[in-house]
C-alpha cells in the first residue's frame, strides 16, 4: 500500500491486508478489544488508501509482525499455557518433556487458515480448547504408548482453522475440549 497516493481508491485486497495487520496487533496486545473493533469496522468501510494508512500508522510494520510467525515451546517439566487473547502463529514447534501444555483457542486471534504444530513430546499432556470451526488433523502424528481424544469428529467442510499435528508423542496424551 503506497502512502504516495492517499486519495487512490482502496481494493478488497488492500482492506484485507489492513484487517490482517489489525488482528495481529490486537493479538499482540497493542490494541484493546474496543480499539480493534472500531478499527476493523473502519477498515472494512474505508474508501481510500489514505483512510487505511491512518488505521495502522501507530502500529509496527505488518510485514515485520509476520516474520515472528513461529512459536517455539521448549520446556522440561511444569506447565505451558496460551489462553485469552493471543495471536495464533502459522507454526508452533513443541519440544517438551514431563510437561502439560494447553492451547486455548476460545479468544485467540486467528490470522491464517492452517496452524502446523511440530511436536516432540515425551511424558506429557497436550490440551486443546477449541471452538466450532476448528479441525484437528493428527494424520502426521506418530504415537508410541500415547492416546488421542478428539471432539471434532464431525468436522466442517470449510473450517475456520485447521490444526495439523506432525511429529511424535511418546507416553503422552492429546486431549481436545470444546469451549
Amino acid at each position: 500500500m503506497s502512502n504516495d497516493l492517499p486519495d487512490l481508491r482502496a481494493s478488497h485486497e488492500d482492506r484485507d491486508r489492513v484487517v490482517d495487520a489489525l488482528r495481529v496487533a490486537g493479538g499482540d496486545g497493542r490494541l484493546t478489544a474496543e480499539e480493534l473493533d472500531l478499527r476493523l469496522e473502519s477498515a472494512l468501510s474505508a474508501r481510500t488508501l489514505g483512510e487505511l494508512a491512518e488505521l495502522t500508522a501507530d502500529l509496527p510494520n505488518a510485514l515485520a509482525a509476520k516474520t515472528k510467525d513461529v512459536l517455539v515451546v521448549e520446556q522440561h517439566g511444569g506447565k505451558y499455557v496460551r489462553e485469552g487473547r493471543w495471536s495464533v502463529p502459522a507454526r508452533i514447534e513443541l519440544r517438551t518433556q514431563l510437561c502439560r501444555v494447553t492451547f486455548d483457542f476460545t479468544d485467540a486471534v486467528i490470522t491464517s487458515d492452517v496452524l502446523r504444530i511440530e511436536t516432540d513430546m515425551v511424558h506429557g499432556k497436550l490440551f486443546f480448547v477449541s471452538s466450532p470451526g476448528i479441525v484437528i488433523d493428527t494424520d502426521g502424528l506418530h504415537l508410541t504408548y500415547s492416546k488421542v481424544k478428539l471432539r471434532s469428529k464431525n468436522s466442517p467442510a470449510d473450517p475456520r482453522l485447521r490444526i495439523e499435528l506432525v511429529g511424535t508423542l511418546l507416553h503422552a496424551k492429546l486431549i481436545e475440549r470444546r469451549s
